[in-house]
């Protein structure tokens, strides 16, 4: 029953804590997955997108990508939930997952244009227009002057 799906979300909970402390990161995020996943079967979806940045978090210290896939797990439930601003700021972790770790800047542009979208759909200016600007400095990077150029004039 579901009260047996209950316990079992806890026991992965407190397992993937026990992990964090040992610094097993990628023990911790699959105990974390596990407990998401079984929150997704109770219909439990805010838990289950806890869950998942819970992950993230975790194997952002020993597998990227796959920190990268259970934040987009996360932002999939959260932007269904209507959540935008918090599905903003798990983009902008990807990013930064693609700036520092695994350096794909076209990747991270594209992350902190949804995560500026989002927040101009939320009316969150300022942090839509930090988005944009990093967005702007990449593209320069890349010798997209234009789309730089229309970026800091918009901004």
């Amino acid at each position: 029953g579901s009260s047996r799906i209950e316990e079992a979300c806890d026991i992965y909970t407190r397992a993937a804590n026990m992990f964090k402390m040992a610094k097993n990161w990628s023990a911790a995020g699959n105990a974390f997955c596990q407990a998401a996943q079984l929150h997704l079967q109770l219909q439990s979806k805010h838990d289950a997108a806890t869950n998942f940045v819970d992950a993230g978090n975790a194997f952002k210290k020993a597998d990227p990508q796959e920190a990268i896939n259970c934040l987009i797990r996360a932002i999939e439930i959260y932007t269904d939930m209507g959540r935008f601003t918090i599905a903003a700021k798990h983009h902008i972790s990807i990013a930064e997952i693609y700036e520092t770790e695994l350096v794909d800047i076209e990747k991270a542009i594209a992350h902190y244009e949804q995560a500026a979208d989002y927040y101009k759909g939320e009316e969150s200016n300022s942090s839509a227009n930090k988005c944009l600007l990093k967005v702007a400095t990449y593209a320069a990077q890349l010798e997209q002057y234009q789309k730089a150029v229309e970026i800091y004039e918009q901004v």
